[in-house]
């Protein structure tokens, strides 16, 4: 079933970030652009090449009025002695959220229950909490914040200009696309 303007259902959980632990619900999520980035497991192979590679794009998201959310179904007091035992990890600004019941993998069907982990799976969310774009991915396949930063970039051209779709590798700045029946064929 397609996770598409799915809308998140009401959650609580901890997050770690900044040495610190907080409660996250969904009305954190909502008034900006999100990226709920779930990868299997804390103190695991390719999640730290990942979790780093977001972290050096933080500051871009962050300038588009964006919001990284790291995902797994460890503890905050997991995320926060993995963040002090990895040199990769301790770059990580963004909240790093638990989820130990599963209830943000499991409400976005990213939850492999045989495993008890949250597959790779990222979700970006409008600004009233809705999905509009997602992938899960094999969780032997690393993903990349360049182009997740775009994905993002481009849900937000195409939210805010609805008579207008983005081509493949957009970039905020090139040309778009006017849908109309004199481009039927023509493309």
């Amino acid at each position: 079933m397609s996770q598409l303007q799915h809308e998140l259902t009401e959650f609580t959980t901890q997050a770690y970030q900044d040495n610190k632990t907080f409660p996250v619900s969904k009305k954190n999520l909502l008034g900006h652009w999100s990226l709920l980035f779930f990868y299997p497991a804390d103190f695991s192979f390719v999640c730290p090449t990942e979790l780093e590679d977001l972290a050096s794009k933080y500051e871009d998201f962050k300038k588009i009025g964006c919001e990284i959310y790291s995902v797994s179904c460890d503890t905050e007091f997991v995320h926060k002695a993995w963040h002090e035992a990895n040199e990769k990890i301790a770059k990580v600004q963004y909240p790093m959220l638990a989820d130990p019941t599963a209830t943000l993998a499991k409400d976005l069907q990213t939850y492999n229950e045989a495993e008890g982990k949250a597959e790779r799976g990222d979700f970006i969310l409008t600004p009233e909490g809705k999905v509009v774009a997602y992938e899960v991915i094999s969780s032997n396949v690393g993903r990349n914040a360049d182009e997740l930063l775009r994905r993002v970039q481009a849900s937000q051209f195409v939210y805010e200009h609805g008579d207008q779709v983005c081509p493949a590798k957009w970039e905020p700045g090139e040309d778009t696309i006017e849908p109309s029946l004199d481009l039927v064929g023509q493309l």
